[in-house]
């Protein structure tokens, strides 16, 4: 497992690889969008959109965060579909626990 609902054994080398980095980040802040929005998105995005996620994903957490927050303005290069569906995602950020993990599986752990 991965994150925190999704695994990656389903997945080839290239998003498995994208989706750890995601969860593996240098700020929690940065894990729980990046990582969340991979989650759910990693299996639908095309080779472009893998590109410019890797892209995205090369940029530096504390300029990421500011730009997704709004506290500086989000350079030309960035403001593309993809990085605005990135900013406006909602991470699930509900605590996990063994029943919330047990009722997103559907089974007991």
């Amino acid at each position: 497992m991965t994150g925190l609902s999704r695994t990656s054994a389903d997945l080839d080398p290239r998003r498995r690889r994208i989706l750890y980095r995601c969860w593996h980040r240098g700020i929690r802040e940065m894990d729980l969008v990046l990582g969340s929005f991979a989650e759910s998105e990693i299996g639908r995005l095309g080779e472009a959109e893998l590109d410019e996620f890797e892209a995205i994903m090369g940029e530096d957490d504390h300029d990421l965060h500011a730009w997704i927050t709004g506290a500086q303005t989000l350079p030309e290069h960035r403001k593309t579909p993809l990085f605005a569906r990135v900013a406006a995602y909602n991470p699930d950020f509900d605590p996990v626990t063994k029943a919330s993990l047990e009722a997103r599986l559907g089974h007991k752990i």
